[in-house]
């Protein structure tokens, strides 16, 4: 079990060393999203005793994806 959480880590510590410094806020939340997803599918499946590359693929997609509408909502908002 602790092998297959070293990878996304690691993957997690370079996003954060990398920063979201050039991005504008609709990069930034998608980033943020995609990452966060990973991070809680790859957990979940670590959990339920299922694919854990293939939980966090697919919660990085639905992040991503939750990141992008999040910013579309908070836009239509300030208008």
């Amino acid at each position: 079990m602790k092998r297959t959480l070293i990878l996304p880590a690691i993957l997690a510590g370079g996003l954060l060393v990398s920063g979201c410094s050039g991005m504008d806020t609709t990069e930034q939340r998608v980033l943020s999203g995609g990452a966060i997803g990973a991070g809680v599918g790859a957990v979940g499946t670590v959990l339920t005793g299922g694919c854990v590359s293939c939980g966090a693929a697919i919660g990085a997609g639905v992040g991503a994806g939750a990141g992008y509408i999040h910013d579309q909502m908070e836009k239509k908002d300030e208008d």
